[in-house]
């Protein structure tokens, strides 16, 4: 009996080695070479729930996939034994493989510097989670988590969730809100309300308000547009030309009269000038010569 039952066994052991074979061929091919490949292991700290985060999620760097969960608990199970339990901070420990270069303590104290922070965000509308890395301008805003325990892998710190987030923020704005002076900006509103209605309508003593001075800019438009349709404004138009035409007249007739009474003038001066000029040089000429000839002074712009 045994005879007939050796053979089995040897094939069945063929079969589970080779089974075996191929379960190993199919981590490799579909597992990426990953078991060969160089890796170090980081955790972060997180405060907040990470529902949706499990082991084998992805960890990307700006969408890169760079390494995978290996771990989620609780600071109270892995760093806070010894502490009571009320003592505990009790943060979600998330420890990461990250495939690479082994990357040194120091350097990644120089990445967290530079503002280096993990945040779970959620895979579109999946609900899968996964851990993101990314240079975080607003980290100052969310100061890292302080623990007490010496940590075994080197720390990332961690950034509240994109929900989070978006609670912190309504509820700062509901505080903000409820800061405010309702009843102070309400009584503010109704007297600028007030001073409107006073500008529109008016007060009665003195002050008509805008509407009033609208009705008497129509009145005063009316007056014009009737003054402008009449003929009126033709005749004042030629009556205004021919004032001035006549005084340009008057004005180029005054210009003439000037000018022969400036010549008349300058004659005169010129005889008077003559006689001077004998009366120095002959004294006597005035006495025993001939009368000069008489000088009539200019009448009129004429000579007589």
């Amino acid at each position: 009996m045994s005879n007939n039952t050796n053979p089995n066994y040897f094939r069945l052991g063929v079969f589970v080695l080779a089974a075996i074979g191929v379960l190993v061929a199919v981590i490799l091919i579909f597992g990426s070479g990953q078991l060969f490949k160089k890796s170090f292991v980081i955790e972060t700290y997180i405060k907040q729930s990470v529902t949706g985060l499990d082991t084998g999620a992805a960890v990307r760097f700006r969408g890169v996939k760079i390494g995978q969960v290996t771990l989620i608990g609780l600071s109270g199970d892995i760093y806070e034994k010894n502490l009571p339990f009320i003592e505990r901070r009790q943060y979600v420990v998330v420890r990461m493989q990250i495939f690479g270069e082994m990357v040194n303590e120091d350097l990644i104290k120089e990445f967290v510097q530079n503002n280096l922070r993990a945040q779970v965000k959620s895979q579109g509308i999946t609900g899968v989670n996964y851990i993101e890395f990314n240079f975080a301008p607003d980290s100052k805003d969310y100061p890292p988590l302080s623990y007490l325990w010496q940590s075994d892998y080197p720390v990332i710190p961690s950034l509240p969730n994109q929900t989070d987030q978006i609670i912190s923020g309504i509820q700062k704005l509901i505080e903000g809100m409820n800061q405010l002076n309702i009843d102070g900006t309400q009584k503010k509103f109704d007297a600028l309300l007030t001073n409107l209605n006073l500008l529109m309508a008016g007060s009665g003593k003195g002050n008509e308000g805008i509407i009033q001075s609208v009705k008497d800019l129509n009145v005063v438009l009316a007056r014009i547009a009737k003054v402008t349709d009449n003929d009126e404004l033709n005749v004042l138009m030629r009556e205004l030309v021919g004032s001035m035409v006549a005084l340009r007249q008057t004005i180029t007739s005054i210009q003439g009269d000037s000018a022969a009474t400036i010549e008349n003038l300058k004659q005169t001066s010129e005889q008077l000038n003559e006689l001077t000029r004998i009366a120095s040089q002959s004294p006597s000429s005035l006495i025993w010569g001939e009368p000069p000839p008489r000088i009539t002074l200019p009448m009129n712009g004429a000579q007589k």
